[in-house]
């Protein structure tokens, strides 16, 4: 059966995610079926690009067997508990950070609950791709199995999450995406000493980037670490900190995660313990 054995998909949220998802759904073969929004024009928007209905919360539980919550997190359990839901439909929420928990009041109704968020960004315009990436799923059977399969025929690589997990697992997801950013503003903001400007800085450190994370991928995260941190370049790494003197917060930065980078270099034989031990001493007396 081409609509994934007759299931009903609805969404409670017409924004980036329930675009994403809700387009991805529908080109693997899903029956999208109903969209919600408290922007009636999101929802429009939504229904005609899947081609389903704009209806509200109520009318997207009652027409589907599984619900998407994908609204802003401090609405999932508000929402949840809004909507009267029945005996043996599935009711999820794409949160990295919430606990199933708050679906509660779908649980207490009869309803299976689950957590299912895609570990993608959405904020560019136009359709976030999800092929490729990995799904973060939290359920119990027979739910997690309808779950498994989703995943698999959305083209992605599942993650499985044992309760209580969530804000841990998406504070760490954070460094892959929203830390990357910091690293970025923190490179603009030195190479602004000599009037370079963030196109400058783009232009210069994104194919190295690039290749830094291709290496990664196909080495390891110690093996392939680059710098003078893993070749015991201590002489470079003590200019670095007499360049950043009259900068202590840019200095503490640089610190902090060169030390981390120590232990790496150390973990994959690339320095010995002795420099590994002259390195710590240099970035903690500094």
């Amino acid at each position: 059966m081409t609509a994934r054995d007759g299931m009903r998909i609805g969404f409670v949220g017409a924004g980036r995610v329930a675009r994403g998802l809700g387009v991805a759904l529908r080109d693997a073969g899903y029956d999208i079926r109903a969209v919600a929004s408290r922007t009636p024009a999101a929802a429009d928007a939504l229904a005609a690009q899947l081609g389903c209905t704009a209806t509200t919360a109520q009318g997207v539980a009652d027409r589907c067997d599984l619900v998407f919550l994908t609204v802003p997190d401090d609405a999932i359990a508000r929402v949840a508990a809004e909507i009267r839901w029945r005996g043996g439909q599935s009711v999820l929420h794409c949160s990295g950070a919430t606990e199933v928990a708050a679906l509660a009041p779908a649980a207490d109704a009869g309803a299976m609950t689950g957590g299912f968020h895609p570990l993608q960004g959405f904020a560019g315009a136009g359709e976030t791709p999800l092929a490729g990436c990995t799904v973060t799923v939290e359920a119990a059977p027979p739910l997690a199995r309808t779950l498994d399969t989703m995943v698999a025929a959305l083209g992605c690589r599942l993650n499985r999450l044992p309760p209580g997990k969530r804000a841990l697992y998406h504070a760490s997801a954070g460094y892959g995406a929203g830390f990357i950013h910091v690293l970025m503003a923190e490179i603009a903001a030195v190479w602004g000493e000599w009037g370079a400007s963030e196109a400058d800085v783009l232009a210069a450190i994104l194919p190295m980037a690039r290749t830094t994370l291709g290496a990664i991928d196909r080495g390891g995260i110690a093996e392939t670490m680059p710098g003078p941190v893993s070749r015991g370049d201590a002489g470079s790494i003590r200019a670095h900190l007499a360049a950043m003197e009259a900068h202590p917060e840019r200095r503490a930065f640089y610190r902090a995660h060169t030390l981390r980078s120590v232990a790496l270099a150390e973990t994959a034989g690339r320095i010995d313990a002795a420099q590994a031990d002259e390195l710590r001493a240099l970035l903690e007396k500094n």
